[in-house]
């Protein structure tokens, strides 16, 4: 065999991720904010894209995209010939947009006139002085109750050196032996420090463990009774409710006990939890649905979280016929060229989000007008054949976005669930609507008649359900539901 160099010819195919496609991608998959945040920057490095700050103006299009699709749904694509993106989608695929200066525009629908969520006020300040205080920090109220309580500057040294160890939830875990070694005072004036500082207000704060906390706050309300004592020394038959061998240990009845418990629950085991609270963010919507006058849906993005977009050519013409070097218009070039996959990503990435958008409200029809109980197995498969898009894509459309319905705000991941089959060749059911199920059986039980993992199997195969106990099982612990047994103890002692 003879050894040489030789050319040869093969014919391959292969996808080739630009950066481009790559960035398409990431921007399905995002939620609407942060697809604005990524427009923001686009924004500031490029000086052919601009925002559109124009007011609204009444549309004669009005309603262009949303006829309803029967038998359920409608989508409002912002442009009609927008083409769905997929896997396989080339970046360069689509030549520019031969259109005029203010044309190429990706426009969501459209917002009030005032501005996307602008309060109508005549004076920007206006609502300055009407806006809520925040919360106090912790620590700065305790350090204010410290300096009326203490007038020892030695007392009020250690006091501030508590509060700096309180964690979030107001307990001490710190060594108060090495403390009172760093400080150079004895130990016990460090607890009689810490033991007034535990009837600051929140009282409860500065305690070693929950037991302590509790006993705190019942003696400040003169409810710690040797019988309350001996409750809290076996808070761990308290949690497992072994409420036999409490009315033994403390020596009380069944209402005694049930008085008691009560009263533990009105307590507060993280009294420091109400400072220094962050406060939960606003959930956004990227989608939202509304019921047509027929009775259809309508779903269509949100334009609150959109900016909307303008590709300036007129300004890019201007610019080529004043620029000198070569450079020059390479960067105006690339600038335009940038642009204008922006725009058009945008457009392509909306088309996509409302097509699969609007087969799951097709789908889930029954879950929006009727309730969790109508909610039907779905999987991305399901949906990719509909729309006749890959499976990733569908998956990557459901991530990180969330609809605002008449029935409340859901991830789009709500709606895809797992199915249970039925009994006798029957309709599948979905697995959230049957773990709903079981969570209303289990809370109507009446207290003589707790329901075992088999009961509640044979109630479900009677209402059509197929399903085992040890799936049963299994959805009750997911919903944080004790067992039959542990429930008939609670029950037989209510509190």
């Amino acid at each position: 065999m003879a050894l040489g160099p030789r050319l040869e010819l093969r014919q391959a195919q292969s996808l080739v991720m630009t950066p481009q496609l790559r960035q398409a991608i990431k921007l399905l998959q995002s939620s609407n904010l942060e697809v604005a945040a990524f427009v923001e920057e686009e924004l500031e490095r490029n000086p052919l894209l601009e925002r559109d700050e124009r007011p609204d103006l009444p549309d004669p299009e009005a309603g262009r995209g949303l006829d309803p699709l029967p038998p359920a749904a409608a989508e409002a694509p912002p442009d009609a010939h927008a083409a769905a993106l997929s896997e396989a989608l080339p970046a360069e695929a689509a030549a520019p947009l031969d259109i005029a200066e203010w044309d190429n525009v990706y426009e969501p629908d459209a917002v009030p006139a005032r501005g996307r969520g602008a309060p109508e006020t005549d004076d920007d300040l206006g609502g300055v002085e009407a806006m809520p205080a925040g919360p106090r920090p912790l620590h700065e109220h305790l350090a204010e109750q410290a300096r009326l309580a203490f007038a020892d500057p030695k007392d009020r040294l250690i006091a501030t050196a508590l509060i700096a160890l309180l964690d979030p939830a107001g307990r001490l875990d710190a060594d108060l032996g090495a403390l009172a070694a760093a400080l150079g005072c004895e130990p016990a004036r460090i607890e009689a420090v810490r033991q007034r500082m535990q009837r600051f207000d929140p009282v409860g704060l500065f305690c070693r463990n929950l037991r302590e906390c509790l006993a705190v706050q019942l003696a400040e309300r003169n409810r710690l009774d040797p019988a309350m004592e001996t409750l809290l020394d076996h808070l761990d038959l308290l949690a497992r409710r072994e409420h036999a061998a409490l009315m033994r240990l403390c020596g009380v009845d069944a209402e005694d006990l049930a008085g008691m418990i009560a009263e533990l629950r009105r307590l507060d085991p993280k009294p420091g939890t109400r400072f220094d609270f962050a406060p939960a963010p606003a959930v956004v919507p990227d989608l939202l649905l509304r019921r047509a006058p027929d009775g259809a849906w309508v779903v269509e993005l949100n334009p609150g979280t959109m900016p909307r977009l303008l590709v300036k050519r007129g300004f890019h013409a201007r610019a080529v016929v004043a620029a000198r070097t070569r450079e020059e218009k390479a960067f105006l070039a690339d600038r335009l060229a940038s642009a204008t996959w922006l725009v058009r990503s945008l457009e392509q990435r909306a088309a996509t989000i409302l097509k699969v958008a609007a087969e799951i409200v097709r789908r889930q029809d029954g879950f929006l007008r009727h309730g969790v109980e109508h909610l039907r197995p779905l999987t991305l498969r399901d949906v990719a054949e509909a729309v006749g898009l890959h499976e990733s894509t569908v998956s990557r459309v459901a991530a990180n976005k969330r609809i605002a319905t008449p029935r409340g705000i859901f991830e789009l991941k709500y709606f895809f669930t797992n199915a249970i089959p039925g009994t006798a060749g029957g309709a599948a059911h979905s697995a959230e609507a049957v773990r709903q199920r079981i969570r209303a059986l289990i809370a109507c039980e009446k207290p003589h008649e707790v329901l075992s993992d088999d009961a509640i199997v044979e109630r479900l195969r009677q209402e059509g359900v197929d399903i085992a106990r040890r799936t049963v099982a299994k959805y009750r612990e997911a919903l944080g539901i004790p067992s039959s047994l542990q429930r008939r103890k609670e029950k037989a002692v209510p509190a």
